[in-house]
């Protein structure tokens, strides 16, 4: 805490951004019924206040001298036994507060769309209050000055999300889901209970400050283990293979929790952990090696399952798989990366919530199917939702000026500096990005319409196209807003001098330009394939490809997990009982029944009857003396 600025001011209540939404959505549980008719409003209004408070830190921060503007904000001692004391203290610096800005601003519009997406819900209450629940939660992660509290943060963004995305838990598909979701991230985060568990052993501490300063010092077989533990805990988090099989299942939750949870907040908790985390995977390169490999085969696996996906909201979630792919190679990059991470992030949490959302007015117009193969023809019948979402289109397949352009771009080209093969399939993943996206667009809101009969599609309610419409335009400007601003504020939180960048607003580098040409033929292809008024049954079958199954089938992920984690551990469960069964009790039983058999063979010797007795003193008499003359004669 003694190397950041002290809290004075409005800095000393920095903890009321996550408090507010907290005790609101205690208020909204303990409640219940009686808040039905307001809880929705108080909710919005705990995080705009949040926001409010967030702005205000933000613009405190602009004024401030660069060695000033990283502020401990104390709250309360936590834990003090002997030597150990652990305290809950924030930090608000450059990184966080850009944080803090995305989750309650988006959050803020996800908010007030949920007001009219969830209005006809007997629960949406609940809602309300298990939204502010997460927004809490994702507040405390990115506000810890510690991996400790983070750590709280981190489970109670997991127990938020279980509680969405089975919020229509008389749903057995979400049910199922939720449980998925919250059993394979447990196992992420038991890297990061070992992580914590390192840190402490070796710094004594888990305070960022602590261990920042203590790195350099670890030895290459720990810097290793913390930075691969970590990573293990980002994975689980940000769906990144091995652990994204939860992601594609989790859209059976309400759309405004994709909104929020899925890709603009929680899935990038594990690209803000890589990157908080620089001085750590600094020291190993093992690690931050292990970061690249892991994000480009996510990256490609996820714009794979995009490609054949026919519902609109797995396609988008094979979309934010990829993309935080692209913020994973960024944050693996080093100090080359890390500001580079942080942009594509902030971006795509407009685009990416905008177009979720956008998903989500195009189910409210079509009876709640979200099936491409029966949409088609929409953009006239729902104009502002097609406008919003083209404008997140167009970013993220990296349009000449929007923001996708800027920041995806610049982690194409910082590949390529890095590693020549790690560049080429970013590239290639920005082609398949366009063909997609393409694809989605012309199957929704192009063509012939192919919707049932009964369905009759209509606009959303302001409430609903207002917040798309913000959404929109941020997509639109805010990569070109922060192209040259973006790094240089960030790196002080990465321990730099901040340098002042100068990047064109349009880029001819070769690697640029030829980026853009892939990015131009996947979506012609995507045209000449979905395009041209060709019946939908062609391009988009019932029984597709090998290739195409196997997206649909998200590339065996549950196959792979069942073989290789679930059938060994029913396996090893089966053969534990048998043994328990038949050896163990077996054994027991045994030797209970044993007892139990001599017990009832000597009972019949008691019978109560005196000649029986007589009869058997006579009888052993006879026996002994038989004995005694034998012994007697040898």
């Amino acid at each position: 805490m003694d190397s950041y600025a002290p809290a004075t001011g409005l800095f000393a209540y920095a903890w009321l951004m996550f408090v507010i939404p907290l005790v609101v959505s205690g208020v909204l549980l303990l409640a219940g019924r009686l808040s039905n008719a307001w809880g929705h409003l108080l909710a919005t209004a705990a995080v705009l206040a949040s926001f409010g408070i967030g702005l205000a830190l933000f613009v405190e921060m602009i004024g401030r001298p660069v060695e000033e503007r990283a502020v401990g904000v104390p709250v309360y001692e936590w834990i003090a036994a002997g030597a150990w004391r652990f305290d809950v203290s924030l930090l608000v610096d450059q990184l966080s507060i850009v944080f803090v800005l995305l989750i309650t601003g988006v959050g803020s519009l996800i908010h007030i769309y949920s007001i009219g997406y969830m209005s006809h819900d007997p629960d949406r209450r609940k809602f309300f209050a298990f939204l502010n629940l997460f927004i809490a939660a994702m507040l405390v992660l990115v506000l810890a000055d510690n991996y400790l509290v983070l750590f709280v943060g981190w489970e109670g963004v997991g127990l938020a999300s279980y509680l969405l995305i089975g919020f229509w838990q008389y749903k057995p598909s979400a049910a199922a889901a939720a449980k998925k979701a919250f059993v394979i991230n447990r196992v992420g985060d038991m890297g990061m209970v070992v992580a914590i568990m390192a840190m402490l052993f070796n710094f004594g501490s888990s305070a960022f400050a602590e261990v920042n300063a203590g790195a350099a010092n670890l030895s290459p077989f720990w810097a290793t283990l913390i930075g691969l533990m970590l990573l293990l805990g980002a994975c689980g988090k940000s769906a990144q293979v091995p652990l994204q099989a939860w992601l594609l299942d989790a859209m059976e939750g309400p759309t405004p929790v994709s909104a929020l949870i899925h890709a603009a907040t929680m899935v990038t908790a594990g690209v803000y952990l890589v990157v908080r985390s620089h001085a750590l995977f600094s020291q190993s390169e093992v690690a931050t090696m292990a970061v690249v490999v892991i994000g480009t085969i996510t990256l490609l696996a996820g714009a794979w399952i995009g490609c054949a996906k026919d519902d609109i909201k797995k396609v988008l979630a094979g979309s934010t798989m990829s993309q935080i792919g692209y913020m994973m190679v960024a944050a693996g990059l080093g100090p080359a990366g890390w500001a580079y991470a942080i942009f594509h992030l902030l971006t795509h949490g407009f685009f990416k919530a905008n177009m979720f959302l956008g998903a989500g007015s195009v189910m409210h117009a079509m009876d709640d199917n979200v099936d491409m193969r029966r949409y088609g023809a929409l953009a006239r019948l729902l104009p502002i939702t097609f406008a919003t979402f083209a404008i997140g289109y167009l970013a993220i397949i990296g349009f000449p000026f929007l923001s996708g352009y800027y920041s995806k771009d610049h982690i194409i080209v910082a590949a390529f500096e890095y590693n020549t093969l790690v560049g080429v399939l970013t590239m290639i993943g920005a082609a398949v990005t366009a063909f997609y996206m393409t694809r989605l667009m012309i199957m929704t809101f192009g063509g012939r319409k192919r919707w049932a009969e009964g369905v009759h599609p209509h606009e959303s309610p302001a409430v609903m196209t207002v917040p798309l419409i913000i959404l929109a335009v941020a997509s639109g400007i805010a990569g070109l807003l922060m192209n040259n601003w973006i790094a240089e504020w960030l790196e002080p939180a990465f321990g730099e001098e901040p340098h002042a960048t100068h990047y064109p607003v349009f880029e001819t580098s070769p690697i640029a330009l030829a980026t853009l040409a892939l990015v131009a033929a996947g979506v012609v292809v995507a045209w000449l394939v979905f395009g041209r008024g060709r019946a939908i049954a062609e391009v988009a079958p019932e029984r597709p490809n090998v290739l195409a199954a196997a997206g649909a089938n998200d590339l065996y992920g549950d196959a792979l997990n069942g073989a290789l984690v679930v059938e060994p551990q029913t396996q090893l469960s089966r053969a534990i009982v048998t043994v328990d069964d038949r050896g163990v009790d077996g054994i027991v039983n045994g030797g209970a029944g044993a007892v139990g058999g001599l017990a009832r063979a000597t009972r019949r010797i008691q019978n109560g009857y005196v000649r029986s007795y007589a009869l058997t003193m006579i009888v052993g008499a006879i026996v002994i003396g038989v004995v005694l003359i034998l012994g007697r004669l040898a």
